[in-house]
């Protein structure tokens, strides 16, 4: 019998060009078939995956294509700095 409580998969992709003016952008969403979709092309291509549900829901309401709106900037930027210190691209001092 299927768990009628969890909830489906659901994914949020973001672009993000490293110039001054630019800001990330939601470039695809989905849920279910289509979220295993976005993160196994995500996977494929060596895109870090991050698993925030609060961001993912707010995120997940933002259209393809639009930019993130300016009050998720900070949040997004938290992710962004996890990633690169992770990896070792980017040295940030805490």
């Amino acid at each position: 019998m299927e768990d009628k409580s969890k909830k489906p998969l659901q994914a949020v992709a973001l672009h993000y060009d490293r110039h001054p003016e630019s800001t990330p952008k939601v470039v695809a969403t989905g849920h279910g078939d289509l979220a295993q979709q976005i993160i196994a092309a995500a996977e494929a291509a060596g895109v870090d995956i991050v698993q925030d549900p609060d961001l993912l829901e707010i995120l997940g309401r933002v259209p393809a294509g639009e930019d993130i709106p300016p009050e998720l900037f900070e949040a997004v930027a938290e992710i962004l700095a996890f990633i690169y210190r992770i990896n070792g691209r980017y040295a940030c001092e805490e």
